[in-house]
């Protein structure tokens, strides 16, 4: 008992001293690891340190320092703006942007799908271009080649051009990426389909049938192009009405009646 109270009584002493040499410590390792660390690795460090100095200066009774973390801490706020300043700034700029930024990104895909339509549908080349809807097509993109390009009209006719490696099967577009080639589509059940109607035009609607995905088609034969979306199909859209047609479907998600509309006749 009388050792304790020794104990107890010398670390009243000593606790001034331990405390100078515990902040100069953490100080000097605070200079040395923000030479040229990353700003993320010193937000990390410093949350880190000063979490478990506050648990130490509360258990141990370290007044000086209790009350030096105390203020530190009203202030990490304001650090973490400085430190992120650049990141903070891009990031509300991004958030602003957002839904303009997604809707240009998604009208620049449409050009180029535009163009490799006109392009494909001249030099007759068959193609099948899904571009998926909320309803992801995981299972079949993993059993097609995937890739990660950016939607560009040369890069699809490259991809169908005859005897070409991944000319056979889909193209799937995903969040304006090229994100498969040479996807297994499922073929329609419906058996109101024209017979004269070949397999990519059965896949297109087939597809559209179990997901909200909008399909482009180029008739190998006619070079016709056509739009499927909901289990139906435009066929022989005017290259002139292919862009408002695809806006409509892509970007507004709008209604079959626009595109009725647009076309002056009923889907088939």
């Amino acid at each position: 008992m009388n050792n304790i109270i020794e104990i107890e009584f010398l670390f009243q002493y000593i606790r001034p001293l331990l405390e100078i040499l515990i902040l100069s410590f953490l100080i000097y390792k605070t200079l040395y690891y923000l030479r040229g660390a990353r700003a993320s690795f010193v937000l990390a460090g410093l949350v880190l340190m000063l979490m478990t100095m506050t648990l130490i200066a509360r258990f141990l009774h370290f007044d000086v320092i209790n009350g030096l973390l105390d203020g530190l801490w009203t202030i990490i706020a304001l650090a973490v703006i400085v430190i992120f300043q650049p990141e903070l700034r891009r990031a509300f700029a991004q958030l602003g942007t957002y839904a303009f930024s997604t809707k240009s990104k998604q009208r620049e895909s449409i050009n180029e799908l535009v163009s490799a339509a006109d392009n494909l549908s001249h030099n007759k080349i068959g193609a099948l271009i899904v571009v998926e809807g909320k309803i992801q097509m995981q299972a079949i993109v993993e059993d097609a080649i995937e890739l990660d390009n950016k939607v560009l009209a040369i890069e699809l006719e490259s991809i169908f051009f005859p005897n070409a490696p991944m000319h056979d099967g889909a193209v799937v577009i995903r969040d304006n990426r090229i994100i498969a080639a040479r996807a297994v589509l499922p073929i329609t059940r419906d058996r109101n389909i024209p017979k004269r109607w070949g397999t990519r035009h059965r896949a297109a609607i087939g597809i559209t049938e179990e997901t909200d995905a909008v399909v482009l088609v180029v008739s190998e034969e006619t070079g016709v192009i056509s739009v499927a979306v909901r289990g139906h199909l435009w066929r022989n859209i005017p290259f002139e009405k292919l862009h408002e047609v695809l806006e409509i479907l892509i970007i507004r998600n709008g209604s079959d009646s626009e595109v009725e509309k647009l076309l002056g006749r009923e889907r088939l």
